[in-house]
């Protein structure tokens, strides 16, 4: 992804995971314009995956495989950062300390509007954002069909992760599951708000997961 387009810039460059597959390098350039025609500021859009996919130094487990992009809910307008700049960008957070809801000084319903747009993306899988979020969104659009794909999720209060499906003629690409029936606006979204889910245990320690034995002529090459 280039660093900077009609309707967006890219930001943290140093981390070199502005990376994808054409496919998402593609529907981001897609969004960031119809978003553009919307009225909307620029976008900020943050970690994709690294150049050649796989594991990343930290963060981030699912930006593996080149189809999932995080894009930064801040709706104010930006100036063209250098790209030193664009290296300490901070977004206040939409959501109460607590978590038990969206923080009614900073969000806005085009907040839940830019969200929509990206689920209705060509392509899209699912939208995470933050479980208080979701609860904000279901109060406002309860039953509406694209709810299903907006996903609860740990962190994201700052940012959405767009994921999408997998693309055409990938045979060892694996899509999720996909979302349960229904807006997801049901009795689930209270766990969220159980200790269970506040104190979720550690990871036990381990070596990392194996790679695809596809990934060893890439990581072998010069």
């Amino acid at each position: 992804m280039p660093p900077d387009g009609p309707g967006w810039q890219a930001v943290r460059l140093s981390r070199n995971r502005n990376w994808g597959h054409p496919l998402l390098i593609s529907t981001l350039r897609d969004f960031t314009a119809r978003a553009q025609a919307q009225g909307f500021p620029l976008l900020w859009i943050g970690d994709m995956a690294q150049p050649r996919g796989g594991p990343m130094p930290f963060g981030h487990a699912s930006h593996q495989t080149g189809i999932d992009a995080d894009i930064w809910l801040d709706l104010s307008p930006k100036p063209k950062l250098s790209a030193a700049a664009r290296e300490s960008v901070e977004v206040a957070s939409l959501v109460l300390p607590n978590e038990s809801g969206v923080d009614p000084g900073r969000w806005r319903p085009q907040h839940a509007a830019l969200i929509r747009l990206a689920v209705e993306l060509p392509g899209v899988d699912r939208v995470l954002v933050n479980h208080a979020i979701k609860r904000e969104l279901c109060r406002s659009h309860a039953g509406e069909t694209w709810l299903r794909r907006v996903r609860p999720w740990r962190g994201h209060d700052q940012h959405m992760h767009l994921r999408l499906r997998c693309p055409p003629g990938q045979a060892e690409c694996r899509d999720q599951p996909p979302p349960p029936a229904g807006d997801g606006c049901d009795a689930s979204l209270d766990w969220w708000l159980t200790p269970e889910a506040r104190r979720p245990p550690p990871r036990p320690p381990g070596p990392p997961p194996s790679l695809p034995a596809a990934c060893a002529a890439i990581l072998s090459a010069r």
